[in-house]
């Protein structure tokens, strides 16, 4: 149920909570599966944009984090 997978960024919408930026993360993986996570700004790379590289954190099979590989 843990683990890690590498993966394409799609897509990345940033919206604001009361002055803190989530980040709405859809990811593409090397089988051609898409993802969808809403991550806090802990749990994302600073920066993060379509096209980069990315290891996904994965627990109870949802996306829980992502960083750069």
């Amino acid at each position: 149920m843990l683990g890690e997978r590498e993966a394409r960024v799609v897509e990345v919408e940033p919206w604001d909570v009361h002055g803190v930026v989530y980040l709405d993360v859809t990811v593409a993986y090397e089988d051609g599966t898409l993802e969808t996570a809403r991550l806090g700004p802990e749990s994302a790379p600073e920066g993060l944009r379509a096209g980069d590289r990315v290891r996904v954190s994965r627990a109870v099979n949802m996306i829980v984090a992502m960083r750069r590989p």
